[in-house]
């Protein structure tokens, strides 16, 4: 046997296969509350007594069914790939639904570990369950287990192994259909055999189950090796099709479906799972539910939470970010004492430092934002919020999965919209998830938040955490506004029915806050320290060249040098060529250039404001070190809190980063839809811009 072994982790959405991933590897996957966060493979490593093993966190699915991308890629995952072993992580609390996919598994006829997870909560429930009974009705080991605490993982490891290395035998799992499906169902087994039709990849009576599901991947993988063979499965399949609806009125996949479910009730009968009488009646999570989830209170709650969210988020991050500024402005002075006057010292002190130092002040307060959004995944509200969302969502032509996507996107600012497209998989239907796609980018992403806190910094100071609800609850309206469009008019269809599990509620653990909160910040910072720097060097380039001829500064003071050698640089040329159209909403050359370097990123918008103040400063470079951004944009006439509400709106609205626009390319199939979104977002942004502008300066 190879000294590596690939071991699959396999389960439902939101069954702790991620957290298991985390615990088994140290990686640091992010892993939540609700389902469909995992969209792609992940992969790490454990070494135990000399063996290496390959661990590898599939997409979580409710079956392997080919609805959705994230069954098909689990269940390729396993027929190509032929892992060692693959662990089905259940939710120990709700068996009856999730070993659904574990039957499917052992059809499949691959080696199963089965992890009876939060056994933990099946204790507190007044729970028990026979393991060493339920582990000899379905022929394959079975280990309890705390994901979240480790509890179990030792053993899992042994047993993982040890199926490794003892594989059973090929008696394929098999269960009975009934009569109206049995028949054909060994007929056709029996000719896929004879033909060994796809047998190198499947079992013969899984094909056979899959042609009457009418999978399609299964009957084109099935065309391409013989169209005949294949259409005459395909003819018997409408037979038995034709049967059960004569006779039954429904459909095979259904009747297989009642099967499944039928079989794995009985199978847990006979005192596999004894329940006993919990004093105190109905339990927490059904109490809490009842309050958080209330047709009145439950969105009433969730703006409450939302706004004490930003309170924590801006009260106690103000500190920090002083000090954070302060000790850009201490290297700023160094640099300026260490350096003489030119290029070199302008490019580090006004490009680098003063660019990115605006973008690395913040993370004190990203930090702290992350730390909240991870306590209410971890507890799981945030599912509780999509269950809420869900009917609002309808009204406006989306699906409820489409609620997992804006939330990851930033709906509860901080996310991020590369993986909330990502995260639209889930989405059965090509047009809801394509308007979900192009609307997720209002959301307001991590990127957008300093930007935010810097204008409300600097022009709402007293009323920081009602103006981050307000800007909130505006991208939510806009992107629901905007589906709706879409879905009325070129994204037109019917709409598809939602299913959410909801978790139960749990206490999160200080280890899992601060995996989460660092995940989310580090990626920050490495953006910040790597992209942010490319581009800022970039724009500072193009915001100090080429330099005015001799004669025009000649005369200048040295107040008006800086600004002309701006506004004579390539960047203050696009910024006052774009001021034709954009002075309608008020923004003047210097805003036009730090929206246009938001095109890259972002976080990009505050580095180069900086670089555009630093650099047009009246002052000399040692009093504008010590000058704050928020400080250069108060003393700007130009500003008001009208045009710092416009901007703020605009930048939640107008294109996607260059990182969003490449992955709605990806997750669409072309350019197509990237380039939509490019132009109409800006459109509209400009359009609502120039609305508000115009209309505050009449009232």
């Amino acid at each position: 046997m190879s000294q590596e072994l690939v071991v699959a982790l396999a389960g439902n959405p939101n069954c702790g296969k991620s957290t298991l991933f985390n615990e088994l590897t140290g990686g640091r996957q992010h892993v939540s509350n609700y389902p469909g966060i995992t969209v792609e493979r992940k992969e790490g490593f454990f070494n135990f007594n000399g063996l290496r093993l390959k661990i590898v966190d599939l997409p979580g699915t409710y079956s392997l069914t080919a609805y959705s991308l994230e069954e098909l890629v689990a269940r390729d995952f396993i027929v190509d790939e032929k892992p060692h072993v693959v662990v089905n992580i259940v939710d120990a609390t709700s068996l009856e639904r999730h070993l659904y996919l574990t039957v499917q598994l052992l059809e499949l006829g691959v080696p199963v570990v089965l992890a009876l997870n939060m056994m933990d909560m099946v204790e507190q429930r007044g729970m028990s369950i026979d393991k060493e009974k339920l582990s000899k009705r379905l022929g394959i080991p079975i280990v309890p287990m705390v994901a979240r605490s480790g509890k179990g993982k030792e053993e899992l490891i042994r047993t993982i192994i040890q199926t490794a290395q003892n594989p059973r035998n090929n008696n394929i799992f098999t269960i009975s259909y009934g009569p109206d499906v049995d028949h054909f169902l060994h007929e056709m087994e029996k000719l896929i055999d004879e033909k060994k039709f796809l047998t190198d990849k499947y079992p013969s009576r899984w094909i056979a189950l899959k042609y009457l599901e009418e999978d399609q991947q299964i009957m084109e993988k099935g065309d391409a090796v013989s169209k005949e063979f294949s259409d005459y499965l395909k003819s018997m399949a409408g037979k038995v099709a034709d049967h059960i609806s004569k006779t039954l009125e429904t459909y095979p996949e259904a009747v297989i479906a009642d099967y499944r479910y039928g079989f794995i009730t009985a199978l847990l009968k006979d005192g596999i799972i004894q329940r006993q009488s919990v004093p105190g009646g109905r339990e927490l999570t059904d109490v809490l539910d009842r309050i958080l989830t209330n047709r009145l209170l439950g969105p009433i709650i969730m703006i409450l939470i939302l706004y004490l969210v930003y309170t924590v988020t801006f009260t106690y991050s103000e500190l920090p970010v002083e000090w954070v500024n302060k000790l850009f402005e201490w290297l700023a002075k160094a640099v300026n004492k260490v350096l003489p006057e030119g290029p070199l010292q302008s490019l580090i002190v006004d490009g680098i430092i003063g660019g990115v130092g605006n973008v690395f002040s913040f993370v004190p307060l990203i930090m702290l934002m992350f730390f909240c959004i991870a306590v209410l995944e971890d507890t799981g509200y945030l599912a509780r919020v999509a269950y809420m969302l869900d009917r609002i969502f309808r009204v406006f032509g989306l699906h409820g999965n489409s609620v997992m996507a804006f939330i990851i996107g930033g709906g509860i600012a901080g996310g991020c919209a590369v993986p909330g497209v990502m995260a639209t998989r889930t989405l059965r239907s090509s047009k809801e998830r394509l308007a979900t796609i192009l609307t997720t980018p209002f959301m307001n992403c991590g990127a957008k938040l300093p930007v935010y806190a810097m204008i409300i910094a600097t022009f709402f100071e007293t009323q920081r955490a009602q103006i981050m609800v307000v800007l909130t609850l505006f991208s939510w309206l806009i992107a629901l506004v905007v589906a709706w469009i879409l879905r009325s008019t070129i994204l037109k269809g019917p709409p598809t029915p939602f299913l959410l599990e909801l978790p139960v509620y749990r206490l999160p653990t200080l280890k899992g806050l601060i995996i989460h909160t660092w995940e989310r910040t580090w990626q920050y910072i490495k953006k910040a320290g790597t992209i942010i720097v490319a581009i800022t060097v970039l724009l500072w380039a193009l915001m100090s060249y080429p330099k005015p001829p001799e004669e025009m500064i000649k005369n200048a003071g040295p107040e008006d040098k800086n600004r002309i050698e701006l506004e004579y640089s390539v960047a203050g040329r696009i910024g006052k060529g774009l001021t034709l159209v954009s002075h309608l909403c008020g923004f003047d050359w210097k805003i036009n250039v730090a929206l246009f370097g938001g095109f890259a990123a972002k976080e990009v918008i505050l580095s180069t404001l900086g670089t555009a103040y630093a650099l047009g400063s009246e002052d000399g470079n040692e009093e504008a070190a010590n000058t704050s951004l928020s400080q250069r944009i108060k003393d700007d006439p130009q500003w008001t809190p009208l045009l710092a509400w416009v901007f703020m709106i605009f930048i939640m609205i107008y294109a996607p980063c260059i990182a969003t626009l490449a992955v709605i390319a990806k997750e669409t199939g072309g350019v197509k839809w990237s380039l939509f979104a490019l132009v109409f977002n800006t459109l509209v942004a400009f359009t609502i811009a120039t609305i508000i502008y115009q209309v505050g300066r009449i009232i």
